[in-house]
């Protein structure tokens, strides 16, 4: 067996999300974040200044769970804020600081769409050449580019509402099988994004990254890290679009078999089976689901 740990990004946020957890250190050191996953509202759970630490926060004690129970992943990916994540499954930051470090990623990304009419749509059974000359069309009326590589006929698309409404007309008129409006708050992977871009970079002069032990493969790349540091595929990763899809294709070029989805929901699964139904699937949001998951990796 050769295994992948992915990790579930912004929008699998849910009400009562790593209560089974507790009483956990982690939770009591951030009574703020603990009341908003516990008790909600979803609302406010859903805002990015408090999704993201929220979520990042639930998937280290998971992360930390499995490692005492000598499960340590060969590969490991995330799905946007999902990298940080696996940046800290892969012991390139401690707990403390991936948490702040969310917290800081939300809220520049907040202010930075601050303002902007935004919406993000996903669009259904359409080749992604068609789908970029619909975004080209409609870039006339705003920024507009797919923002998400999800898995075969899925694909997102972000940016201006205006221009993301044509985009969505002209998708219909070539027949995309379904357009989706997504909850998000922004138009995340987009060049809207660019302060947040800039904001980081300042960040991260000041912060320290340890050595990757685990290969990370990285959204932005859709393989292993190469000539790039760290900090610069991070910079770039908040206003570049998602290629999960290859990210996932390319784990299973290096041998991964089986995969643990970490995070509420089963997103990232969906979107593993459409890409390849052999991989032997794992989904990891509370205590139940982690027995059931250790148990069946040890055979017991």
């Amino acid at each position: 067996m050769k295994l992948g740990i992915i990790y579930a990004g912004q929008g699998s946020q849910v009400v009562g999300m790593g209560k089974s957890f507790y009483p956990c250190e982690i939770f009591d050191q951030n009574e703020d974040l603990k009341e908003l996953c516990f008790n909600g509202p979803l609302e406010k759970l859903s805002y990015t200044p408090y999704t993201q630490p929220c979520m990042v926060m639930v998937a280290t004690i998971i992360t930390d769970l499995l490692k005492e129970h000598g499960i340590v992943p060969d590969y490991t990916a995330g799905l946007s804020l999902g990298e940080y994540s696996a940046l800290y499954c892969a012991g390139v930051f401690e707990r403390k600081q991936v948490i702040d470090l969310a917290r800081f990623r939300g809220k520049v990304m907040q202010e930075a769409v601050s303002g902007i009419e935004s919406e993000m749509i996903a669009v259904l059974g359409m080749k992604e050449e068609l789908l970029q000359d619909l975004c080209h069309q409609a870039s006339s009326l705003g920024v507009v580019s797919i923002s998400n590589y999800n898995c075969p006929g899925q694909l997102v698309v972000a940016g201006e509402k205006k221009a993301v409404e044509k985009v969505k007309e002209l998708a219909l008129e070539n027949k995309a099988r379904r357009v989706i409006a997504l909850n998000t708050s922004g138009p995340f992977h987009t060049s809207l994004l660019k302060e947040a871009s800039l904001a980081l970079k300042e960040r991260f002069k000041k912060e320290t990254f340890h050595e990757m032990k685990i290969p990370v493969i990285f959204n932005t790349l859709g393989h292993e890290i190469e000539d790039q540091s760290i900090p610069e595929i991070l910079e770039k990763q908040v206003m570049s679009p998602v290629y999960f899809e290859k990210s996932i294709r390319y784990m299973i070029d290096q041998g991964v078999d089986t995969i643990i989805e970490v995070g509420p929901g089963k997103v990232l699964s969906g979107f593993v089976r459409k890409i390849d139904r052999s991989i032997q699937l794992y989904q990891i949001e509370d205590m139940e689901s982690l027995k059931k998951t250790v148990k069946a990796l040890k055979g017991e």
